[in-house]
């Protein structure tokens, strides 16, 4: 049995998650960890609250509260959401956590004695009325190449110039819109350069995927530079550096320890505070990653090239499955024009395994994917309805009116049989051939593809007609029917949790079908001779003809009534 770390990204708490960060990392990253499981495999699957850093000290600047009050408020209320979405985290923690900060000061004073820290001075915008240095982003002025008067510190919105922030003219800070000082201020950088022989030659041998490792090893080859981990924020994990007082852990750094620190964190819960070290210093344990596209530098060569120069001997990652972007109705999505779908937002509208099952399908796995309203109720009405609900609720409910509810002995069986009895049963492997390729929406796809079959060999075999005439023959084809809806329910499972489980129940299956070694059962027929189902229901329900011309409408109702159940701190201003 392998081991398996599964880490999603960990979410920035400054705001809800939209439907684009939960596609992009968590619920990618819970289909999969859901997947292991039911194949018998040791997962731990960990993630957490991102919430220091700059863009939240500012926030609660603007509210006019302590940082730790908008994280504790932030932080509560998305657990509280993935669960609802049925995110199986064995650990979901915070970087507020007393372990995680811990962890990343000793492991930062490691790096230190190693001699991979070094310190040096830089010049870097200051605000003397908020009294802080500013990141790039927080910098505003006038293009120097293009004369744009609102171009950002680190680059130009409309003319697509990289900027330095000393190159604005008349810089201002974002914050409170007076003018920006120069100063400079000592830092501690990370010796990355002395890192660049080890991390191409790992990138070359890994296996890693091809779009994440050539974007990386044409990264490495423009040649590694040292890499700034302090940063002068208040509000974030102090430097342990001597001389460093006053100084911060960069956040990105920092979160990117998350994924050990959340491990060490789960055992200590556990009462087993070392065997995080049989995961993360063991050579075959598979670390898997689950992000962003735009995250791929700190976690393909960042992450590796930290652990390396810990001198400890920790796995480095397996596989990284890096998303594009989910777009909403053609454009990216936007807190600040209100454009796009918050998690909580779509919960108001539909149960989460109408989201999960529908954003599976739309993953963004090769280029950026657009969210329609037009093409959610499509996946709802024809993929989920009227492929796999029909399926199921036309057995079952002929098994249940017909068959006594009972499965039947299956008499001879024709080609027909035969060739349908092969397909339902290596459906496992073909499903998990494309997962454990990390293509999830190609996954969905054959899953749903075995409910197409389904119906097509109950039309094909019509046994309401050979019920009275044939028996046997219609028994034979109860008998594969039934078996091929219970396989549905474990192939289901890492996608819809929920509904698979009620689909379990249905067919009078004892348990849950979220249970170690399932899925190596569902390669032969589940269900015996004799065995009672118990009454049907239907698993989905279709939307309304007219879903996708209010849906704008009835989001923009849901948001109002979703600011009305968040913290005070995350209602939008």
């Amino acid at each position: 049995m392998a081991k398996w770390v599964v880490a999603s990204a960990w979410p920035y708490v400054n705001n809800v998650p939209h439907l684009g960060n939960l596609i992009g990392s968590i619920l990618s990253a819970d289909v999969f960890a859901r997947y292991l499981r039911l194949r018998g495999e040791d997962v731990v699957f960990v993630s957490g609250s991102d919430e220091h850093g700059t863009p939240i000290e500012i926030e609660a600047i603007k509210r006019g509260v302590h940082p730790k009050e908008l994280t504790d408020q932030a932080h509560e209320y998305v657990s509280k959401l993935f669960q609802e979405y049925m995110i199986s985290f064995d650990n979901y923690t915070r970087t507020e956590s007393e372990t995680h900060k811990r962890f990343v000061q000793g492991f930062f004073m490691r790096l230190y004695e190693n001699g991979y820290i070094f310190d040096q001075y830089d010049t870097l915008p200051y605000c003397p009325r908020d009294k802080m240095f500013l990141p790039d982003r927080f910098v505003v002025g006038t293009c120097p190449y293009c004369g744009y008067p609102k171009a950002h510190g680190d680059q130009c919105d409309n003319c697509g110039r990289l900027l330095h922030p000393t190159e604005l003219i008349n810089p201002r800070c974002a914050i409170c819109g007076g003018p920006v000082e120069f100063r400079k201020t000592r830092h501690w950088f990370f010796d990355l350069p002395k890192l660049q022989g080890r991390i191409l030659e790992w990138l070359k041998n890994s296996s890693l995927p091809a779009n994440v490792k050539n974007y990386s090893l044409n990264w490495v080859a423009e040649g590694l530079k040292p890499r700034s981990v302090t940063r002068d924020n208040k509000w974030g994990i102090p430097a342990p550096f001597p001389g460093a007082e006053g100084k911060t852990i960069y956040v990105w750094f920092e979160a990117l320890l998350g994924y050990i620190s959340a491990t060490i964190e789960y055992f200590e819960k556990l009462g087993e505070p070392d065997r995080w070290k049989t995961y993360w210093f063991d050579q075959e344990t598979k670390t898997v990653y689950f992000i962003g596209k735009d995250n791929i530098p700190f976690h393909a060569i960042i992450f590796p090239a930290m652990l390396m120069a810990s001198g400890e001997p920790y796995t480095l990652p397996w596989y990284i499955s890096a998303t594009e972007y989910l777009m909403y109705e053609g454009e990216q999505f936007s807190k600040s024009r209100r454009h796009g779908i918050w998690i909580d937002e779509a919960l108001e509208l539909l149960p989460a395994d109408y989201w999960r099952f529908a954003l599976i399908k739309m993953r963004p796995e090769t280029k950026d994917t657009n969210f329609t309203w037009e093409e959610f109720y499509r996946i709802v009405n024809s993929d989920m309805n009227d492929d796999i609900g029909n399926y199921v609720h036309r057995v079952l409910k002929f098994l249940y009116s017909r068959f006594n509810a009972t499965v039947p002995e299956p008499g001879p069986a024709t080609r027909e049989d035969e060739e349908f009895m092969e397909y339902y049963t290596t459906a496992p492997d073909r499903v998990a051939k494309h997962l454990e390729s990390f293509r999830l929406k190609q996954a969905l796809e054959e899953v749903i593809e075995l409910a197409r079959r389904g119906n097509q060999y109950l039309n094909a075999r019509a046994p309401w007609e050979k019920a009275k005439m044939a028996p046997a023959e219609a028994a034979t084809i109860m008998y594969n029917a039934v078996n091929s809806v219970a396989t549905l329910a474990v192939l289901l499972a890492p996608f819809v949790p929920a509904a698979a489980d009620r689909l379990w129940r249905m067919l009078g299956l004892e348990g849950t079908v979220h249970r170690a070694g399932v899925w190596l059962e569902a390669k032969k027929p589940l269900l015996k001779p004799g065995h009672r189902i118990s009454r049907p229901e239907p698993l989905f329900s279709k939307l309304p003809p007219d879903f996708a011309e209010k849906a704008e409408a009835m989001i923009a109702e849901a948001r109002r009534r979703v600011m009305e159940k968040r913290p005070p701190l995350l209602r939008w201003q």
